[in-house]
């Protein structure tokens, strides 16, 4: 058995630094003087690398390199022990096989969601399990287990968009929600050099449809002030769903409002100060009355606890769906209609829209502006301006021709 000469050598691509900042290590393998590189898996930062010494500042991420160089070498040993004779083409192969995780793409998205199960929300990883579950179905509808990423091109993801449209009926928003999975999973193959591009990144999106806000009218809204409900969980669910429709909350933020995010100032007027939970951004609304005489019926004053005794999403959901259909309102009212009603009075009472967008944490205007598309009233309001200014431009011309 000839000893060859082997070398191996990491490095890093300056010339390739993504977007977060870091460039992917790789390990240039040589073998009788043919060379080929292969990714490590290891990202870091230029300034974290040491190219005299080949090592990373990290010392996590550096003993990951160091273990992988001892790989490689072990690798390399096994190989020319057995055949006596190796090549750099085969040890690359060697090495690349020994991580199927990671050039599969379900296993790969099953790793991404299993991630997400134990460091995101919850309702965030049943999201992510699902769209994963559809991409599963499409692949097994193909009679494949799974599918490595160098054999994926465009064609099959046009035909996964045309089985979430065809085969499952699904629709448009959720096929967006599918291919955006796909496309970050895609995107991290990328990342990771499984891939050199994302084959899928030209499919077009489907069209999103303008938004539909469901509110309640001004005399629904009244007939449920003035209706309270026997039953103690409807009352509550009657009660919140008030006290949104003059806040702007949203449920998950009744939930978690605690007695520290209401304040008063100076006038003694009350309002609440907090951070969307969906977005983080701030908000700031003054109380109305009623919004105030609801919060003295609950707890303002031990901080340890939320104001309102809310129970799971699925049960107040349920108890606002009960209320609509008991007051005659809906057969399919949804507690967000509070916060899409809120809107729509604001906007019916001719309060800015800027003040509005604070008011509901809007991060951009543009998202406040949809209400101004929704109501009737504003457009007859509007309408009916219009007339009484064109009128009175009319009787002042006449009067000015008159002179």
């Amino acid at each position: 058995m000839s000893r060859s000469t082997f070398s191996i050598l990491p490095y890093i691509n300056r010339q390739k630094v993504k977007a977060d900042g870091t460039a992917n290590i790789l390990c240039r393998i040589t073998v009788d003087g043919k060379s080929a590189a292969i990714s490590t898996g290891i990202s870091c930062t230029p300034q974290e690398w040491n190219a005299k010494k080949g090592e990373v500042r990290n010392a996590r991420d550096n003993g990951r390199l160091a273990s992988f160089l001892a790989e490689v070498k072990d690798k390399y040993n096994s190989l020319l022990t057995a055949n006596g004779i190796i090549t750099v083409e085969m040890l690359k192969a060697v090495l690349k096989d020994k991580d199927t995780t990671g050039r599969f793409l379900l296993n790969f998205g099953d790793t991404i969601v299993e991630w997400y199960r134990t460091s995101k929300a919850r309702q965030t990883f049943l999201h992510k399990r699902t769209w994963q579950k559809n991409l599963r179905a499409f692949v097994h509808s193909l009679d494949k287990d799974d599918i490595a990423f160098e054999d994926i091109d465009e064609n099959f993801g046009e035909e996964y968009k045309l089985f979430l449209k065809q085969d499952q009926g699904r629709i448009d928003s959720y096929v967006n929600h599918c291919l955006l999975w796909l496309n970050m999973l895609m995107y991290k193959a990328v990342d990771r050099s499984i891939i050199r591009f994302n084959p899928i990144a030209k499919i077009g999106y489907e069209k999103k449809a303008a938004p539909k806000m469901t509110h309640i009218s001004k005399a629904d809204f009244v007939k449920m002030l003035s209706t309270p409900m026997a039953d103690e969980r409807t009352e509550l669910a009657r009660r919140c769903f008030i006290f949104a429709s003059l806040t702007s909350l949203s449920y998950i933020d009744v939930k978690k409002l605690y007695p520290h995010h209401i304040s008063e100032n100076s006038e003694g007027r009350k309002f609440i100060r907090k951070e969307r939970e969906k977005t983080g951004v701030e908000f700031f609304v003054p109380l109305h009355p009623i919004a105030e005489k609801i919060l003295s019926l609950y707890n303002t004053t031990d901080d340890s606890k939320p104001v309102f005794p809310l129970g799971e999403k699925k049960d107040i959901y349920l108890d606002v769906h009960t209320l609509g259909m008991v007051l005659g309102i809906s057969n399919k009212l949804g507690f967000h209609a509070s916060r899409h009603t809120f809107g729509v009075l604001m906007l019916n009472e001719d309060i800015p829209i800027g003040s509005i967008a604070k008011m509901m944490g809007h991060a951009d205007i543009t998202s406040t502006q949809v209400y101004a598309q929704v109501t009737e009233q504003k457009i007859s309001n509007d309408m009916d301006k219009l007339i009484a200014k064109r009128e009175r431009n009319r009787l002042s011309n006449e009067k000015t021709i008159g002179k």
